[in-house]
C-alpha cells in the first residue's frame, strides 16, 4: 500500500543560499532509493515561511529505510541546523472509501 509522507518545515534563516543546495540533495538521493515515487514541495499562501513536502513511497518500509539511513540524518541534520527548527514528519496511508 502507498504511504505519503508529510514533512513540515518553517525556513526562518538567513542563508536561503545554504538551504537550498541541501534540499536538492536531499531530493536527488531519495529519488535513488528503492520505493520512492515521487516529491511535491508547497508553500503556504499564509505565511511563506511554512513549507509541506509531500513525499509517495511504495511502502510505509520503504520510507523507513530512508528515514533511518545516515545518508539522509546527515543532510538533514545541516538543513535543521540552518533552519533552527525541527523537521517533522507523519506517514499517512489512503483509506479505502468503497468500505
Amino acid at each position: 500500500m502507498p504511504a505519503y509522507v508529510i514533512i513540515k518545515r518553517k525556513f526562518r534563516m538567513n542563508q536561503p543560499d545554504k538551504l537550498i543546495p541541501l534540499m536538492n540533495e536531499l531530493n536527488r538521493r531519495a529519488k535513488d532509493q528503492p520505493g520512492y515515487l515521487s516529491t511535491v514541495t508547497l508553500q503556504s499562501t499564509e505565511d511563506s515561511e511554512d513549507y509541506i513536502v509531500i513525499s509517495q513511497w511504495e511502502t510505509a518500509d520503504a520510507w523507513k529505510r530512508w528515514f533511518v539511513s545516515k545518508e539522509r540524518r546527515d543532510i538533514q541534520g545541516k538543513v535543521d541546523s540552518l533552519i533552527g527548527e525541527r523537521t517533522f514528519y507523519e506517514v499517512f496511508q489512503p483509506i479505502d472509501s468503497a468500505g
